[in-house]
């Protein structure tokens, strides 16, 4: 059975105080100064907003994305260029694929809780 009392927010929040260097450095391997940009935008909100916002989400999108090499086949996108760097068979390809798989659940979880407490019934 789904908690609707559990706040995946701060989930959220306890993964990136938790992993905030190991983002900021995938962000800065695999997009450069923007993704790092990124990174720090989505942690200086999460440390201020009570609630996820629209700029938040986009960031957070943007930031799966990053991790998840989406954007790599794209030669306009400086990740194109920032993964061409990257020596496939170093460790820190497998600890960008950990921290991403990690990532992405942390979302997904938060997603499914938001979309879960907007369709529940109001307490009587």
């Amino acid at each position: 059975m789904f908690d609707l009392h559990h706040d995946p927010l701060k989930d959220l929040r306890e993964f990136f105080l938790n992993h905030s260097e190991a983002l900021q450095n995938a962000a800065v391997l695999l997009g450069g100064q923007i993704g790092v940009r990124c990174v720090h935008a989505i942690m200086d909100d999460l440390s201020i907003q009570p609630k996820l916002t629209r700029r938040m989400e986009r960031n957070l999108v943007r930031l799966r994305e990053l991790l998840t090499l989406e954007n790599v086949h794209d030669p306009d996108r400086v990740e194109a260029a920032c993964f061409a760097e990257v020596d496939p068979g170093s460790a820190i390809v497998e600890d960008i694929c950990l921290l991403a798989d990690e990532f992405t659940d942390h979302l997904r979880a938060h997603f499914v809780a938001q979309k879960a407490s907007s369709t529940a019934p109001l307490p009587a």
